[in-house]
């Protein structure tokens, strides 16, 4: 049996957790709002808008989500919560990875490709099918993605769903 962290160290952990969930959603929804608001008419300016996405998917978004899915995971296993005691800890759960998976194969290389491409292709790249594709992928799918952290975020607190009859393992 794994040794519990006591109340002043869930409050720590809480604190990690809320502070890297203010990361992942602020920084997606930053993301988001860059890519639907942001309409520069340089092409240098087109490029730093890239770069500072880029930046924040590295250095915000990243960090918070790992960051959250490592709080997430001593959460059930140094506290009572547990892996799937309550319904809404995994829906939680679900949405965690599927973020994270997402991000990593999908959202993440469609934000990376953007910035290199507006740099080497110049205006050239505003009629680029590959560019504009992942210009629309990502404000499609990084609305969604913003959808479902806001969703994860809601149930957190709201905790809709009453307690499994599940042993905890």
């Amino acid at each position: 049996m794994m040794k519990k962290i006591g109340a002043r160290g869930q409050r720590w952990l809480k604190c990690i957790h809320i502070v890297c969930a203010c990361l992942w959603v602020g920084g997606a929804m930053s993301l988001t709002l860059m890519n639907f608001f942001m309409n520069p008419s340089e092409m240098t300016a087109l490029y730093g808008i890239h770069l500072s996405m880029k930046f924040i998917d590295d250095f915000i978004i990243i960090p918070g989500a790992v960051g959250l899915l490592l709080s997430g995971l001593a959460y059930s296993v140094f506290t009572n919560w547990g892996w799937f005691r309550h319904t809404w800890i995994s829906a939680k759960w679900i949405t965690n990875i599927y973020g994270v998976l997402f991000g990593t194969f999908w959202l993440g290389p469609w934000v990376n490709s953007l910035a290199p491409m507006a740099r080497e292709m110049g205006p050239e790249c505003l009629s680029n099918p590959v560019y504009l594709h992942n210009v629309q992928m990502l404000k499609i799918w990084g609305t969604f993605q913003v959808s479902t952290i806001m969703f994860a975020l809601v149930i957190s607190v709201v905790r809709p769903w009453k307690r499994r009859n599940v042993r905890d393992t």
